[in-house]
């Protein structure tokens, strides 16, 4: 699975998040943007990710996943 694949599921599944990948092959480091992400606890947010990776994870696809999640305001501000 590329980086651009991973990209385009999760901003399909998650309307309003940007997602920013980092990785090739089968380990992907995500950038998560989104207000709504953000305000849910750490444990939810990787529950919304993971429900719509574990198919390709279960067949591979994906071996490791590491997840950063920012609001809008977090992400403008980061430096």
């Amino acid at each position: 699975m590329q980086a651009v694949e991973v990209k385009s599921l999760l901003e399909a599944k998650l309307p309003g998040t940007q997602v920013e990948v980092e990785g090739e092959g089968c380990n992907f480091q995500l950038n998560l943007i989104s207000d709504e992400l953000a305000s849910l606890s750490p444990v939810k947010r990787q529950q919304q990710v993971y429900s719509h990776l574990n198919p390709w994870i279960a067949d591979g696809s994906i071996h490791a996943v590491t997840m950063k999640f920012f609001s809008r305001a977090g992400w403008a501000q980061r430096s």
